[in-house]
């Protein structure tokens, strides 16, 4: 396609037509304010701070809307663009109640950098939304009303995005609102969408950084922190890193400065989880390509067998699908694994009672606060896992103590269960569950003696990436697996529709999976979720180990469980319940 040329503030830029000024902007380095526009979403210039002014128009236009054409001369910073532009922040201010001393936006609030950017008298109007009310969803994700700034992102991605449709739009005009619907057919699944496209911090996470500051100060208590595959190449970004900058070490060493006694990597666990579920997989499998229905373990369990380390998933099928719930692995999530172990085999050996015991997981997930209190996971009386944080609630505890996080000198997580596979990174991003578990599964399945002539493979490249549902046929066992994974839970209903197709599916409910979770930094888009996905395949490839059942530390941790009877199965594996 030809080219075409405009001029931006004098500067000839050349580019493609059709493109929006917003786009053709950005892209050269010219800033224009914007706060409701995202490319996951149609454009709605519901915000109207994006104005411009261009050569022969009678009034100004929005740059997230209007497409560029030949020979255009716009001006992005004219009298007339900053009366209107200001007065637009000055009254969304009218709306976005001030939270700032707790909310975890204070440091990194692209509301506040406007207002210092353009010297905005924020209370300048009264404020018009101060009785709305703050709706909580279970202990994972709040909407709250008095901060909203109604670009009604949160309502594209529980509807566009994640075809959930649990937030509506209530009233009109400046009386408008969103509100959960009251249909009693449809649930939150918690899956943090809306909060990770919210602007202003409207939508976000339920914080325990509150408590996890508790727990840190209580000296009768030894508190263990244990972070997710993805957070390495995530955080970076809200210290203004590049997207998939890895910092695993930096993550440790912030985590010992803010006082944790010991720092795991969920990496391992999601070694424990791949055996695991790898293991139950060939159960499954062993009677027949496709058998109907396998008894086993006082429960029902059917091919195919789907994922379960997702709890957004897991929701969604508790409450909109009960009937897949034989189809689940039993097998509990990566870090409901470790927190087990932790307070299990590893209190065993460091001799400490696992009362005493806090366990801090750092998720890009605000749906794995509701998976931590599920009353299924307790073992011994005890969960797991006491506090979820996700990425932006750790990120928010570095810069509250003033720790310079990008400065940090990386150190290594402490080595008893610190060792961790290629393998166990790639649970972060969309396949990554799937590929993991086939590793394992085709060399368990070969047995001792006929594992030089049975076919393994390492990389399963048609499961990675981000197009919605990716299958293909993989040997396992001497049958052909029929296998897909399902990229965000806007694509479930087709898979479920024709179930029968498949022996594996891997669904995550987050678009990415879990480096586009609901806790991670903002702005999350297609591009940088290719960005921190490539990231976790590079530390794949340099990973020694690449395969769960070469981690020493999992295979020791399992002997030692095996030992223990009927706390083996506690640990390790869950159940689910249809809910209403």
């Amino acid at each position: 396609m030809k080219k075409i040329e405009i001029k931006i503030n004098g500067k000839k830029i050349n580019c493609l037509p059709g493109r929006t000024i917003m786009e053709v902007a950005r892209e050269n380095g010219i800033f224009i304010p914007g706060l409701c526009h995202h490319p996951d979403f149609p454009i709605k210039g519901n915000c109207r701070i994006c104005v411009v002014e261009i050569k022969g128009g009678k009034k100004l236009s929005l740059a997230c809307k209007k497409a560029v054409a030949e020979g255009m001369e716009i001006w992005t910073d004219t009298e007339r663009v900053k009366k209107s532009r200001n007065l637009n922040i000055e009254l969304i201010f009218a709306e976005h109640i001030e939270k700032c001393p707790t909310c975890i936006w204070n440091v990194h609030c692209g509301l506040l950098d406007l207002a210092e950017r353009y010297k905005i008298e924020i209370k300048r109007f009264p404020d018009r939304k101060g009785k709305r009310k703050i709706y909580k969803f279970a202990n994972a994700v709040e909407i709250d009303g008095t901060q909203c700034i109604d670009c009604r992102n949160c309502l594209d991605a529980c509807s566009l995005l994640q075809n959930i449709n649990y937030l509506e739009l209530k009233g009109k005009g400046i009386d408008q609102e969103i509100v959960p619907t009251k249909d009693k057919k449809i649930d939150c699944i918690y899956c943090g969408q809306c909060a990770v496209h919210c602007p202003v911090g409207a939508a976000q996470e339920q914080s325990q950084w509150e408590m996890v500051e508790r727990a840190l100060k209580n000296k009768n208590k030894v508190v263990v922190a244990q972070f997710a595959p993805s957070i390495r190449v995530s955080i970076g970004e809200e210290f203004n890193l590049a997207y998939g900058e890895i910092l695993t070490g930096q993550i440790v060493s912030g985590l010992k400065e803010l006082g944790f006694n010991y720092i795991f990597d969920v990496s391992f666990g999601a070694d424990v989880t791949t055996m695991v579920e790898a293991e139950e997989l060939l159960k499954r499998i062993k009677t027949s390509p496709h058998p109907p229905l396998i008894r086993g373990g006082g429960r029902e369990e059917r091919l195919p067998m789907i994922t379960s380390c997702c709890p957004a998933w897991v929701k969604y099928v508790e409450f909109y699908h009960p009937e897949l719930i034989p189809n689940l692995t039993t097998a509990r999530s990566p870090h409901v694994h470790l927190g087990g172990i932790v307070k299990t085999y590893w209190a065993d050996k460091m001799n400490i009672n696992p009362k005493d015991i806090v366990v801090v997981s750092v998720m890009p997930c605000t749906a794995k606060k509701f998976e931590a209190t599920r009353p299924e996971l307790k073992v011994k009386g005890f969960f797991p896992v006491d506090y979820v944080l996700t990425t932006r609630e750790l990120a928010w505890l570095l810069k509250k103590n003033r720790i310079n996080f990008p400065k940090l000198k990386p150190t290594k997580a402490d080595d008893i269960l610190g060792e961790y596979s290629g393998a166990g990174v790639i649970y972060g991003g969309s396949g990554g569950v799937m590929e993991s578990a086939l590793r394992t599964a085709q060399f368990l399945a070969c047995g001792k003696n006929k594992r030089k002539i049975c076919p393994t493979r390492l990389d399963f490249k048609e499961v990675r990436g981000l197009d919605g549902v990716k299958e293909t046929i993989v040997p396992v066992a001497g049958k052909k697996l029929r296998v897909a994974v399902v990229n965000g839970i806007g694509n479930i209903e087709p898979v479920i529709a024709n179930l029968n197709k498949y022996d594996y599916i891997e669904v995550m409910a987050c678009p990415g999976g879990c480096i586009g979770g609901g806790g991670q930094p903002i702005p999350t888009t297609d591009e940088i979720r290719k960005k921190r996905t490539a990231a976790l395949y590079k530390l794949d490839k340099s990973k020694k180990i690449r395969k769960a059942h070469e981690n020493k530390g999992v295979l020791e941790v399992l002997k030692w469980l095996e030992g223990q009877g009927k706390l083996e199965h506690k640990v390790l594996h869950t159940s689910y319940r249809k809910r209403s």
